[in-house]
């Protein structure tokens, strides 16, 4: 069974992945292949490990938009019950969920005796990026027994790690007072149109009424881009605006499988098509079409032109105000979290600070391809042509106007609302 899967995720890399072209000869199947049979003859596969195998084959791609998931409700033990980054030669616990013996703010010298800069070394395969601020240690620390780490008399203490299932993701969507001229708006994710254009209609008068606006993105697990459409012509000046850039264009690969696949994904949404807003119907409806007319044409780019006017020209009519809006970014905002922040940097109004944000739109609209209710591979369908040009996103996100360096500084108060707040005090904008 688990050979025949990876096969079939081989296929897909090969042939359906809108990055199969791009980044033709990257991967290394047969060594990956290989390991699986020998394990799978051997009876010594589980579902965790063949996980583990796929993304370590997955990570060849070098694509933050493709993974492959265990998709049942028993989901592994694989998560320590606690989030770090590392700053120097050191990881700082920067929250806790399960994991109840660790506070935050603690730092940890080393996993198994072995010390940070080493780890660093061997691991740098999975840590996946070339800056300290975007590496992803949840994997790493999973792969462990032990850690070492700073008690609260400043000495060393080694404690056992233990591994929980991933906590429950609870979305926030908020707006709340910072002072008598600033508003923040807290949005966690763009997954729930309805629920985000709810919240902007209660707060319709105070948006209208507050001169600043800072809106924090910095955990932004993305969504869809129509979620945040309403937001928008707060973010811009009192005129009519053309978001509408020519120069971009996106490509989708028309597979046989990806038609299925995207369909069967559309007619979900099609389930509570009366609870959709009308750009989603627009939207829905207009990628229906697109993957009908170009079953199995492979690469043909996406076509705006059967878009109404309005739309083909993305014009929207900005609000005098908030007249300052600043927009906190990080490494965990992307998908449509990236979309919004790169929407935005078109203002004049709109200060990006903090640090970039995950930058996976290069290759986007995924796929779900799922294996007997068990595996689940999520893979990319399109590409942006700025690929081409040598201007993609991936490795380096959407760029803040003002880069705040993360230190642990930032665990035990929030500098980037502090700073925030003295830029928004400031006469120039």
């Amino acid at each position: 069974m688990y050979t025949e899967i990876f096969k079939e995720v081989v296929s897909i890399t090969h042939h359906d992945y809108s990055g199969c072209i791009d980044k033709k000869g990257w991967d290394d199947p047969t060594t990956y292949l290989h390991s699986i049979e020998k394990l799978e003859k051997q009876g010594e596969l589980t579902p965790v490990r063949f996980t583990e195998i796929v993304n370590d084959y997955l990570l060849d791609y070098k694509d933050n938009h493709m993974f492959f998931k265990i998709s049942t409700s028993d989901q592994p033990l694989n998560n320590v019950g606690f989030q770090v980054k590392r700053y120097e030669d050191r990881l700082y616990i920067t929250s806790t969920s399960e994991e109840k013996r660790v506070k935050k703010g603690q730092a940890i010298l080393a996993l198994d005796n072995m010390k940070i800069p080493d780890l660093l070394i061997k691991y740098k395969k999975y840590l996946n990026e070339n800056s300290y601020e975007r590496e992803k240690w949840g994997y790493v620390l999973s792969k462990f027994s032990n850690c070492t780490l700073i008690d609260e008399n400043g000495l060393p203490q080694t404690i056992t790690l233990q591994k929980y299932k991933q906590s429950k993701y609870t979305p926030i969507y908020s707006i709340e007072k910072c002072n008598k001229n600033t508003l923040l708006i807290t949005l966690t994710d763009f997954a729930n149109a309805e629920a985000i254009n709810t919240l902007l209609d209660s707060h319709k008068d105070e948006l209208n009424a507050f001169p600043n606006l800072i809106i924090d993105v910095r955990l932004n697990r993305g969504g869809s881009d129509d979620a945040f459409f309403n937001l928008l012509p707060y973010l811009f000046e009192d005129k009519e605006i053309s978001l509408f850039d020519s120069s971009e264009t996106m490509q989708l690969n028309h597979t046989e499988r990806n038609f299925h696949l995207r369909m069967k994904d559309m007619k979900m949404e099609m389930e509570d098509y009366d609870s959709l807003d009308e750009l989603s119907k627009l939207f829905t409806n207009m990628f229906i079409q697109d993957l009908k007319k170009n079953y199995k044409k492979g690469f043909v780019t996406f076509n705006t032109s059967s878009l109404p006017k309005e739309l083909q020209s993305l014009k929207i009519h900005g609000q005098k105000s908030p007249s300052k809006v600043v927009i906190l970014t990080d490494v965990t905002c992307g998908s449509s979290g990236d979309s919004f922040v790169e929407v935005a940097k078109k203002s004049l109004k709109v200060k990006v600070i903090g640090r970039p944000t995950a930058g996976v739109n290069d290759y986007s609209n995924l796929a779900v391809m799922e294996w007997a209710d068990t595996f689940a591979l999520y893979y990319p369908t399109s590409r942006l042509s700025i690929i081409d040009k040598g201007e993609g996103m991936s490795g380096i996100g959407i760029q803040p106007h003002i880069h705040i360096p993360w230190t642990p500084e930032h665990i035990q108060e929030d500098i980037d609302v502090k700073l925030a707040l003295q830029l928004l005090q400031n006469e120039e904008w």
